[in-house]
């Protein structure tokens, strides 16, 4: 599973397994986002999971922001590793 290689990336970089960092929240949204975006794209008027996936947009989108104001190298290798958007140089 996907969630499981992350989880083991992110606990050999900080020595222990932190479920609480930002790098771990950012990536269970990507995770749920994924599966919901594939779920829409069977069922389009599933209104109730369209609303579900802009919260977690949202919320991943606030990590994000948090995160690229407290450690810009941090975010950019999250960035990175995930695929999420595209790094300005």
């Amino acid at each position: 599973m996907v969630k499981n290689s992350f989880i083991s990336i992110i606990s050999q970089k900080e020595n222990e397994e932190n479920r609480g960092s930002v790098e771990f929240q950012v990536l269970s949204s990507t995770t749920k986002i994924r599966r919901l975006t594939s779920h829409l794209e069977l069922h389009k008027k599933d209104s109730s999971s369209q609303r579900g996936l802009r919260k977690i947009l949202g919320k991943r989108q606030r990590l994000l922001a948090y995160l690229s104001k407290k450690n810009i190298g941090r975010y950019k290798e999250l960035i990175g590793e995930l695929g999420i958007r595209e790094i300005k140089t």
